[in-house]
């Protein structure tokens, strides 16, 4: 005698496979997007890099260029560049697919707050990339190229330097994210405002920290760094005690 399925079992995996189909399809549409851009930003790599290495060049002394040291530096480093290029083109668009798939299940408050929500991390990540490559570059290169010891010729392999420049992209970007990590804390219930002022002094320490381990080891670009984290913690208190209600009831609604 054959024993017979509960039809209710077939079905409990359904939800977990279809969620993952839509994962796997947004994360296709996420991979050909940034293709589609990294395609035409490669036939102007070389372009891209004159820009982006512009900075330093500004400083270097006269007959010194950079070099590299690698064979395939010349087509890798570049190449490295418009990827990573286009995937910060494309923020805009991995956030959005992520917000399509984690959208039903939030609440409506929560729907409501998101959109601003996501398209202000999309400016600040951008902001925080403009920062870094109009304010701290500038400063940082003119540091690094007057403390060369005599008789030193700066040469800066391409390839380090666009390492060195992505770290401190990305660096800046995350770090100006700080009003929406701190306003989502606060939303969360994680923490309050009054309880963050209270720990003002050990948030500030820890911006220093931050920026001496993600920035190099000079005190112009920790310092260039920790206060514009200091100051963009600040704002999220500031925006928390105007967006987020004190009443913790206003913010119960149902999932639609």
């Amino acid at each position: 005698m054959t024993e017979q399925s509960d039809p209710a079992d077939s079905t409990k995996g359904q939800p977990l496979i279809e969620h993952l189909i839509e994962l796997r399809s947004r994360l296709l549409k996420i991979a050909g997007f940034i293709l589609v851009i990294f395609i035409p930003l490669f036939f102007f790599a070389n372009d891209l890099y004159s820009v982006v290495s512009s900075p330093l060049r500004a400083f270097l002394p006269e007959g010194a260029t950079m070099i590299a040291t690698e064979v395939a530096s010349p087509f890798l480093t570049p190449f490295k560049l418009a990827l990573v290029l286009a995937i910060f083109i494309a923020i805009p668009f991995i956030l959005h697919q992520i917000w399509a798939f984690v959208a039903p299940g939030l609440y409506a408050s929560e729907k409501r707050l998101a959109g601003p929500l996501l398209a202000s991390s999309i400016v600040l990540f951008y902001a925080g990339m403009a920062f870094a490559y109009f304010v701290v570059f500038p400063l940082i290169f003119a540091f690094f190229t007057s403390i060369a010891p005599t008789g030193v010729t700066i040469m800066t392999d391409i390839n380090q330097y666009l390492d060195f420049v992505l770290k401190l992209f990305f660096a800046f970007g995350i770090a100006f994210e700080i009003p929406i990590a701190t306003l989502l804390l606060i939303w969360s219930g994680a923490t309050t405002t009054e309880k963050l002022k209270e720990k003002r002094a050990f948030v500030i320490v820890g911006c220093f920290i931050v920026g001496m381990l993600l920035t190099p080891p000079d005190v112009v670009s920790q310092v260039l760094l920790a206060i514009p984290m200091w100051l963009l913690f600040e704002a999220g208190i500031i925006f928390g005690d105007l967006l987020v209600p004190k009443d913790p009831e206003s913010k119960s609604e149902t999932k639609v």
